[in-house]
């Protein structure tokens, strides 16, 4: 862990969801797909990309009928909308581990946010099936709603100024470097998530977790 924390340096603790709070796999949606569509995971996982799609997905500017259909055209499959649907929310392969008692212990000493590149159709399946996990945060920051997605340097700072606290109180934790690098840039603490550990280190730092829990 590279941030420079110590209790009383923080005042909101800000959270990644994919890969931080919700575990998530693009090979199990690449097998989905594949099933669906009859051919090798292996040739859709080399066609797909991270476009202009993908990004105005993530940030409303197109819904999900759009992205699908850019999608039979990259990947070059003909499957439905409801079978690329179904491939797309199987991403999400349950809560990270021990995170939900980390929130809970966090949200006793300081607020939590969460701050997530997403879009519509993820958005309304996470929402219900981890309602639970996702209880522990006073407001949920999503790129597709905001219109903004990490690591631009405004998307950092809408969040900044709707949580209300300078950035340098601010400890964001996630599991892209990128992203980390992007918030660092824009004056946050952060944490980069590499595995479980890193949070619950940080939290320890925080006086949060108890050292050797």
């Amino acid at each position: 862990m590279t941030a420079q924390i110590s209790p009383g340096s923080i005042d909101v603790l800000l959270f990644d969801i994919g890969r931080v709070v919700i575990d998530i796999s693009f090979d199990q949606v690449m097998a989905t797909w594949a099933a669906h569509a009859g051919c090798a995971a292996t040739d859709l996982t080399t066609r797909f990309v991270v476009d202009d799609s993908f990004r105005h997905h993530e940030t409303g500017r197109i819904d999900d009928a759009t992205f699908f259909d850019n999608l039979r055209g990259s990947l070059g499959i003909g499957i439905t909308d409801a079978q690329f649907l179904s491939g797309w929310n199987s991403i999400f392969t349950g809560e990270m581990p021990g995170i939900a008692q980390m929130l809970a212990a966090a949200g006793q000493r300081l607020p939590l946010y969460a701050f997530s590149n997403t879009n519509p159709a993820h958005i309304a399946h996470f929402s219900k099936e981890y309602a639970e996990v996702l209880s522990h945060f006073r407001e949920i920051f999503l790129s597709s709603s905001i219109g903004l997605r990490k690591p631009d340097a405004e998307a950092y700072d809408h969040v900044v100024k709707a949580i209300g606290v300078p950035a340098s109180r601010i400890l964001f934790f996630d599991d892209s470097a990128a992203n980390i690098e992007g918030a660092r840039a824009r004056g946050l603490c952060a944490v980069h998530v590499t595995s479980m550990d890193d949070v619950a280190r940080a939290l320890t730092e925080l006086e949060i977790l108890p050292r050797g829990a």
